[in-house]
């Protein structure tokens, strides 16, 4: 049974592993990877098509201050990621961002339409524990009840304490989940503004 645990767990982890890494990779198939969680409209004024295209390297890269950018010019779409570094320092959250987006002629403009998408592991894993904690508290109360000791003070000021710690876990869980995409989603975000200044400073 211990050697069996061991291996489910190793399992998991190689998963989450090959999860994150195929996350991060810069190619048609692994850009459209991963969960959305938000979606956000722009516009890149006064740049073509093929001036946005002359802006990048041969291999669709383009290297920004805080990330990376590539160019799928067959999809009319660009994936920014932020740099990541081994040894990076700075906080760093399981919730890590990137952006895929996609454009379409608008005039002498450009429509813009930017998806936040994040691992699935990321997302089951969260996901998992809320529904842990939930199910968790409304078994530990529909066990109280069936065996009656609901009836009874004590068992009243128990499941109290039964939801109260339930509710602790789900709004430390809620806090914790927040203030990682705020975190992530700012980082993205900057690299965004940098993928537009390159691009429409590079209009002329």
């Amino acid at each position: 049974m211990i050697l069996a645990g061991f291996f489910a767990a190793a399992l998991c982890l190689g998963l989450i592993l090959g999860d994150w890494l195929y996350f991060v990779r810069l190619t048609p198939d692994a850009s459209r990877y991963g969960c959305g969680v938000a979606r956000t409209q722009d516009r890149f004024t006064h740049i073509t098509m093929a001036q946005l295209s002359g802006r990048f390297d041969a291999e669709g890269l383009l290297i920004l201050p805080h990330g990376t950018a590539r160019w799928f010019p067959h999809l009319n779409q660009i994936v920014i990621r932020q740099k990541y570094r081994l040894f990076a320092i700075g906080f760093r959250t399981l919730w890590p961002l990137k952006g895929l987006i996609s454009l379409s002629p608008d005039g002498d403009a450009l429509s813009v339409v930017c998806r936040k998408l994040t691992p699935w592991s990321s997302a089951l894993l969260t996901g998992t524990w809320f529904v842990l904690v939930l199910v968790g508290m409304v078994g530990a109360l529909i066990g109280l009840f069936l065996e009656g000791e609901l009836a009874a003070f004590r068992g009243v000021v128990l499941a109290l304490g039964i939801v109260g710690l339930g509710l602790v876990f789900l709004l430390s869980g809620a806090l914790t989940t927040i203030f990682a995409y705020r975190l992530e989603n700012a980082r993205l975000t900057t690299v965004y503004q940098e993928l537009r200044e390159a691009l429409e400073g590079a209009k002329s």
